[in-house]
């Protein structure tokens, strides 16, 4: 329940996104109604609800190529807030950039024929094989069907769909894609037979291995990363909680009509690993449904951008600030 409730409020500039351990049972009732209060005050205090930007900002070139990946060791690393150890097996590869609204209109455009998914009225779904259901209080099933992978009349989604071929609204080709559920993340990555990163995968792949909190390293700026009233140049379109920005914008300190970026690739090269867009993570866990989220997204504080920073969400969820790189 409480991994719901902070997925639903992840794109407000966000009190509620890390919510800590729920109070007894005898206090619940109070919480819910504390907690519903904080979140209407919080939406008529910011106007929380997402805004849909009508266009991109043009010839935005970043000079990263989507299409690379970086090599990632195995070995132990520092794992968490409090400085646990994590250790990751084997090595493995994960992309450079999350996965954008180029790469995913053509792989929709080639996955149909191959029987992987399939347009049903304004839906793309695909089948999933279901997960073991162990009828925990808040546990949804998730039965082996067909699942949503992309809502097409979501005003949010960047592609566009004539019927009969996927496109991308013009600008937005190099912006992340959102608008994606776990299950569409998911397939898309096996399609080029991959798989989405572990939890585990992505926060090394993020932090190396010392105890930095931040991919870059110790501290924030406003230019490290796209994030709640950053004011990079996407606001001025969006407003506050921002459009998505084009993968790797924040790249080695390049400016952009006069908007100075710093340096915020991870210590393995990776770009976006903090803020933009959330990141789906493979893991299903044994007692609860949630997918778990990485990464921190446009609409969220700077503090949440920590690379040990969890949000969870249903695998059926899609949003705006919601996208996923794959690993191999």
């Amino acid at each position: 329940m409480n991994a719901e409730r902070r997925m639903q409020n992840a794109e407000l500039p966000c009190f509620l996104v890390h919510l800590s351990t729920p109070p007894p049972r005898a206090l619940h009732r109070r919480y819910l109604l504390a907690l519903l209060l904080l979140t209407l005050s919080a939406v008529l205090l910011t106007g929380c609800a997402t805004p849909v930007a009508t266009a991109a900002l043009a010839n935005v070139e970043t000079g990263v190529n989507p299409a690379a990946w970086a090599k990632v060791p195995a070995g132990e690393f520092v794992l968490g807030q409090h400085e646990e150890k994590g250790m990751v097996e084997k090595p493995y590869e994960i992309m450079l950039t999350d996965a954008t609204n180029a790469q995913y209109a053509r792989y929709l455009n080639e996955a149909p024929a191959k029987g992987t998914v399939k347009i049903v009225g304004d839906q793309v779904v695909g089948y999933y094989p279901g997960d073991v259901f162990h009828g925990h209080k808040h546990e949804k099933e998730i039965k082996a069907g067909d699942w949503l992978h992309v809502p097409l009349a979501d005003p949010s989604l960047r592609l566009t769909f004539d019927g009969k071929t996927f496109g991308v609204k013009p600008g937005y080709e190099d912006h992340p894609m959102t608008v994606v559920t776990w299950f569409g993340a998911k397939a898309y990555c096996e399609f080029y037979g991959w798989r989405l990163p572990s939890e585990l995968e992505w926060e090394k792949a993020a932090r190396g291995t010392d105890n930095r909190p931040f991919p870059w390293g110790h501290e924030i700026k406003l230019n490290n990363a796209n994030f709640y009233a950053s004011r990079d140049p996407f606001e001025a379109v969006a407003g506050k909680q921002g459009d998505t920005t084009p993968v790797g914008f924040y790249d080695n300190g390049k400016a952009y009509d006069g908007y100075q970026t710093l340096d915020s690739t991870s210590p393995y090269g990776l770009y976006d690993m903090a803020g933009n867009v959330w990141q789906w993570a493979s893991d299903i866990a044994e007692d609860i449904h949630d997918r778990p989220l990485k990464g921190g997204s446009k609409g969220v504080y700077g503090y949440n951008l920590r690379i040990w920073t969890r949000n969870a969400a249903r695998p059926d969820y899609a949003s705006p600030s919601v996208g996923f790189r794959c690993a191999r």
